[in-house]
């Protein structure tokens, strides 16, 4: 079974807001990598906790590239949607927009390479997260604006 997104609601709380009463931008990113800790556990089926501790197994973003386009508030509740782009040999590529009310209130554009938390190195992606990821199939699309 395939599929192309992961979605999850996110209830805008005080914590996320500055003094002007909006999502200071920041957050957004700790949203994000809450996003990716979900779609591992529920949509890929891979403990993400075992994967860093036991393991060490690392996925940090080794580039980001944001568009913040509308202001978000507190009690608002925006869904977040992760789409895989790319898949490599040691890299994944996604795609998570935050919308609310049909609105675009940001994209975050991320490169995660799977990293050995022993040496710090890239690894290639271990096989049973490569299985799992092969269930979220990258839109025709990004595939070919990946290939050129």
């Amino acid at each position: 079974m395939s599929t192309s997104s992961f979605e999850k609601p996110v209830r805008i709380r005080f914590s996320h807001c500055d003094p002007a009463g909006i999502v200071f931008f920041p957050q957004y990113l700790v949203m994000t990598n809450a996003l990716v800790e979900d779609w591992f556990n529920e949509g890929l089926r891979i403990d993400y906790a075992q994967m860093i501790a036991q393991r060490r197994v690392g996925l940090p973003i080794v580039k980001l590239d944001c568009e913040f386009s509308r202001p978000s508030q507190m009690g608002e509740t925006i869904t977040l949607t992760l789409g895989v782009v790319a898949i490599g040999r040691r890299s994944i590529s996604i795609d998570i927009v935050g919308r609310c009310h049909g609105e675009t209130r940001f994209r975050a554009k991320q490169v995660l390479v799977t990293t050995s938390l022993e040496s710090g190195r890239s690894i290639e992606i271990p096989a049973d997260i490569a299985s799992a990821l092969a269930t979220f199939t990258p839109q025709p699309e990004s595939i070919e604006a990946h290939r050129s």
